[in-house]
This record gives structure tokens, sequence and C-alpha cells, in this order.
């Protein structure tokens, strides 16, 4: 499978521009992929503001994605602020070339930033099943709880969309690895460049690494769309190989 990272400067809380600046991206690569990967909040950036920028399942961004999924026959995924039922998520959308949608609600809430006192905690994790591939979606901050990432579903690909800054990067490029090896799983991990109206800067460091923790790309602090073919037989010898996670650990997590 051909993964396409797309790591970008976000115009803070405008998801109309920022949607122009992705269709500029997509329409100007040339190359074929299966699958984009987009930033947390890609149509605001970061914000703690979600009534500014929240849309519904039927709002223009949703109906935007479908759109480009359909007409470009890729999937895309990547999170924004949805309003429903008079609450608040910080919602990764998988969007099918058909149109389809499976989303996920962003489980670990960032409470440094308070993102605990606006949005509402999701509580279960997505497998998606495409192309041959079970892909295992998280938002940022899950990262840091290795639990909730477990692969007890015998998953292919882990991805984390973040916007994680630069005083924490060590630990992004850190935990990526751990996660990628302790599950002995593809990794995909985008986050975004540029800095936010808190002040914040991003210096990127998307990046592929592979079941045994190899970095397999890394965008460094550019802006672009990155992309690589993913070899999912040689994954599974390798896991063949090593059989390390019929050893995994049984447990239940409460909510």
């Amino acid at each position: 499978m051909r993964v396409a990272l797309f790591q970008t400067k976000l115009i803070w809380e405008r998801p109309k521009e920022n949607r122009s600046l992705i269709q500029e991206y997509i329409n100007s690569c040339d190359d074929e992929y299966d699958l984009l990967v987009l930033p947390e909040m890609f149509t605001s950036g970061f914000t703690m503001n979600p009534e500014r920028v929240a849309e519904k399942m039927d709002g223009e961004t949703i109906e935007w994605l479908k759109l480009v999924a359909i007409e470009k026959n890729i999937a895309i995924t990547g999170s924004l602020v949805i309003e429903e039922s008079e609450n608040y998520y910080n919602r990764l959308v998988f969007v099918f070339p058909n149109g389809n949608i499976q989303y996920y609600d962003k489980r670990h809430l960032f409470t440094l930033a308070g993102e605990e006192k606006v949005y509402k905690a999701g509580k279960e994790k997505l497998i998606v099943e495409y192309k041959g591939w079970k892909i295992c979606p998280f938002i940022c901050y899950d990262l840091r709880f290795p639990v909730f990432s477990r692969n007890v579903e015998n998953y292919d690909l882990l991805i984390y969309v973040a916007n994680w800054p630069k005083p924490r990067i060590q630990a992004w490029n850190s935990l990526l690895k751990a996660r990628a090896i302790e599950n002995i799983s593809y990794l995909v991990g985008v986050n975004r460049i540029g800095a936010d109206d808190n002040e914040m800067e991003y210096v990127g460091s998307s990046q592929v690494v592979d079941y045994l923790g190899n970095e397999r790309l890394n965008c460094d602090d550019e802006q672009g769309i990155f992309i690589i073919e993913l070899d999912k037989q040689e994954m599974i010898e390798t896991r063949n190989k090593l059989n390390f996670l019929n050893d995994k650990d049984s447990f239940i997590i409460q909510f």
C-alpha cells in the first residue's frame, strides 16, 4: 500500500483556507497513492475554541473529503472538530474512496491544554479494513498511552495524527518508535509545522517507522506530500519469525 503523509502549516481557525491549502497540494501531486494522512485538527490547528470551527458530520469539510476521496480514488484520514448531540469532539475520520466514513473520537484528551474541559472523550478504538490492511488510527496525546494502543486486534498499521510542539519533539520521535516495536506494526505519524496563535511552534518530524523500529521516512520540517510504499508480507514474515505478539498480556480496559 502506498501511503502519503501531508505535513503542513495550518491557518489558525480558518477551515475554508485550510481546505484550499490541502486541495492545492493534492492537485499538484502527480504520484499515485492509496491513503492520504492529514494532521490533527487539519481545518483549524489545535484550538480550544471549538465553537469557532466546529462542523457537523454533514458539514462542508466532510462533504469536501468525500468528493476528494471519490475523485482521486483514495482514502483520506485526519482529525477535525465535530459538534454532535451538544458535545464537541476531536474526531478522526477515515474516508474511503467510495465516500463511506468511519471515525474515532480522541480517547486521551490533553489536560495540559485543558482539552478535557471543552471536548468529550471517545471510548472505542477503531480498526479500519482497507485494501487488505487492518489500520488502527489514533490522535496525538494517545501516543503516550501504550495500553490503549496495544495490538490485540492483529492490526498491520498504526496511525497517529498530531499537533505535537517543538519542546517535546524528542518524546514524539521516541514514542513513535516504541509503539511500532512493541506492536510489531508499521507506524505512520503525521505532525504539523509552523506556529499557532498560542505561540506554539511545530517542527514536523512526520515519519514512517517499520515493525522493528527502523525509520523508513522522515519529513523533517518541510511542507508537502511525502509518499512511501509499505510491504505487508515483509511484516508478516517478521512477525511469524519472532512470534513476540503471541506472548502479550491479556487485560481489560475500564472506562
